[in-house]
């Protein structure tokens, strides 16, 4: 055993993984805040059924929710500086790798959540918007004050197991070169000394123990968003 996995080794890994984790929830950061602006916005005027924008938006989910989160990377780091250069004749290779990563992220959490935010918003009873209007609150109002507020409570759960999703699938990203985040050090750590079990056990703890604490987080919030329960 000793000749595959060594406890010692395992031990000195963990402080040269350790600070990549800091690229790892930079990631989740960035897409989970601007994905959910994102997947309001598309939920929204998904609501409204807009002509052509409702056909166009229905294709981009497709997209989104078809296809492998690797391949909309893949996609976005080598498509999209093609589309820029092609249509604003700006070259956009220079930006640093994890923009792109960053943005197939948001992207894709704007497709999921924004299915999630839009089931929620049409569970609220078109009543409580009524309600709003009649005394002579705005459609915006109406909307921040009354639905949102509401549809937040009810996809805490599902907005939680989507979080941890996110977290879990950062995994992927040292495959787009430039991106050193926590399993990219520990395939750099593998590849230098031979020994790669030690620093991939180290990453799975991480995420264990991360998705765990996320799990239990959620869970409390849920719990206190429960009011009719008290």
């Amino acid at each position: 055993m000793g000749k595959y996995f060594d406890f010692e080794r395992f031990i000195d890994t963990i402080p040269k993984i350790i600070p990549q984790l800091s690229v790892t929830f930079s990631i989740v950061l960035v897409s989970m805040i601007v994905g959910t602006v994102l997947a309001i916005a598309v939920a929204v005027l998904r609501i409204q059924r807009i002509p052509v924008l409702h056909q166009i938006l229905g294709i981009y989910i497709s997209f989104m929710r078809g296809t492998p989160l690797l391949v909309q990377m893949m996609v976005v780091y080598y498509g999209l500086p093609l589309l820029v250069q092609g249509l604003f004749g700006i070259n956009i290779n220079t930006w640093s790798t994890i923009i792109f990563v960053d943005i197939a992220f948001i992207l894709n959490e704007g497709a999921f959540l924004g299915e999630i935010f839009r089931s929620a918003i049409l569970s609220i009873p078109p009543i409580q918007s009524e309600a709003g209007y009649s005394i002579g609150m705005t459609r915006l109002q109406t909307f921040t004050r009354i639905v949102l507020p509401q549809t937040i409570r009810i996809i805490i759960p599902s907005y939680g197991v989507d979080l941890i999703g996110v977290f879990q699938n950062t995994s992927l990203v040292f495959t787009i070169g430039g991106v050193l985040d926590i399993m990219g050090k520990a395939k750099t750590l593998g590849t230098a000394t031979g020994h790669a079990l030690e620093a991939y056990l180290v990453v799975a703890l991480i995420f264990i123990i991360l998705s765990l604490i996320l799990r239990f987080l959620f869970f409390l919030i849920n719990q206190k968003l429960q009011y009719e329960r008290r």
